[in-house]
């Protein structure tokens, strides 16, 4: 018998009508299709009040193996639970920001469009320092040369035109 894929899991678990009302958004790896073995499934949520979604979030998964709830001492305090099901780890991030607004999600939309522009080249060269164990704001903005901070240049990106990132991944060699 296979493994249940990641959208099985989340289907089986219920997860995103549960946390309907925080506006949740699947994120990361595994949408991208740039996921490693161990990677997770990252979801993204806004709530006003972080402790409504703690409340719902403990009541449906506190018994579930590996749970974790917590709060960063960051900006906005935003609340962070891990848990399995059905072979899959699972982080839920919930911040009184916007989804829009939060980093997760402004980096997963600006690698989902360098994927759709840079096609199997530049998936293939992100895959290459992912599996050398690289993480993935890291391994993009090495594999197009972008300097500084990773997590900063890639959020750099976010709301450039497709044209604008064209010219950056035409200008990266080997792509």
């Amino acid at each position: 018998m296979s493994c249940p894929t990641y959208q099985d899991a989340i289907h089986h678990t219920g997860i995103l009508d549960l946390l309907a009302p925080f506006d949740p958004h699947v994120v990361g790896t595994l949408p991208l299709g740039i996921a490693l073995p161990d990677s997770d499934i990252d979801i993204v949520c806004h709530a006003q009040d972080p402790d409504a979604a703690a409340e719902l979030i403990w009541t449906a998964f506190c018994s579930i193996d590996g749970f974790a709830l917590y709060r960063w001492s960051a900006r906005g305090r935003p609340l962070i639970a891990t848990f399995e099901a059905d072979g899959w780890p699972f982080e839920i991030f919930v911040s009184p920001e916007p989804v829009a607004d939060q980093a997760g999600w402004q980096h997963f939309v600006v690698e989902r469009q360098l994927l759709d522009l840079g096609g199997f080249a530049l998936r293939d060269q992100v895959m290459t320092l992912r599996m050398r164990g690289m993480k993935t704001e890291p391994a993009f903005t090495t594999v197009l040369g972008l300097t500084g901070d990773p997590y900063s240049a890639l959020g750099a990106l976010y709301g450039r035109s497709d044209q604008d990132l064209l010219e950056i991944i035409t200008a990266t060699p080997d792509l």
